[in-house]
């Protein structure tokens, strides 16, 4: 059976994509899964980090799969890496249809991070009409959540009323989460006590929890 496909998208910039999409990679890959990654995005920040990674750990320790691809190529590579992989996690780029259309359509999870705001859940509007064009169901994820936030809930409430899916575990405002990216690292990785080590892992467990489903 070949390997789930997981397409982190937002048309929107600054959501976190690329440090969602790291993020589950490491953590996947260390319940013993074989991982790759597949960075749709010209502006290549997702292979930047696995350089980093490269050269923190050696070429032979990374321990996850890392590929490129542009436009309808980006469908054929994640077919191709989900015959030798568990899960396949495709970074796409923001303000392009066309790159992001592909990745859609290969997935079989889009996950659609955004901040606890009105403004970008108006600004996910165009994503989420996107995904519905391919057929696909989104499962949003509230990223950069402050704590004791009342807009976290007033956010949850108006997202149940639109219909799309929204993930049960949050991920917080944590510096940590940017500082360990320049290393090529994870949270779980460089401070594992940190509450965001829990809550990717939380993530990781529930997205797998709903492909096996």
């Amino acid at each position: 059976m070949p390997g789930r496909v997981i397409s982190i998208t937002q048309q929107k910039g600054g959501t976190g994509k690329t440090t969602i999409a790291a993020h589950l990679a490491v953590t996947m890959a260390a319940r013993g899964n074989p991982i790759a990654v597949l960075d749709v995005d010209p502006q290549g920040s997702l292979g930047e980090w696995f350089e980093a990674r490269e050269r923190t750990l050696g070429e032979d320790n990374a321990g996850i799969t890392f590929r490129t691809a542009s436009g309808w190529g980006a469908k054929r590579e994640a077919k191709s890496l989900a015959r030798d992989h568990a899960f396949v996690i495709i970074d796409t780029p923001p303000k392009s249809d066309l790159e992001a259309r592909h990745a859609i359509s290969a997935a079989d999870l889009v996950a659609v991070p955004l901040q606890p705001s009105p403004v970008d859940l108006w600004a996910t509007e165009a994503t989420l009409e996107m995904i519905a064009k391919e057929g696909k169901r989104p499962l949003l994820i509230l990223n950069r959540v402050p704590p004791r936030a009342t807009l976290t809930a007033e956010m949850l409430r108006v997202i149940e009323g639109l219909g799309p899916a929204a993930a049960r575990t949050q991920l917080g405002n944590r510096i940590a989460f940017a500082e360990c990216m320049g290393r090529g690292r994870t949270i779980n990785e460089t401070d594992p006590e940190n509450k965001g080590a829990a809550e990717i892992v939380a993530l990781a467990k529930e997205i797998a929890r709903r492909l096996a489903a």
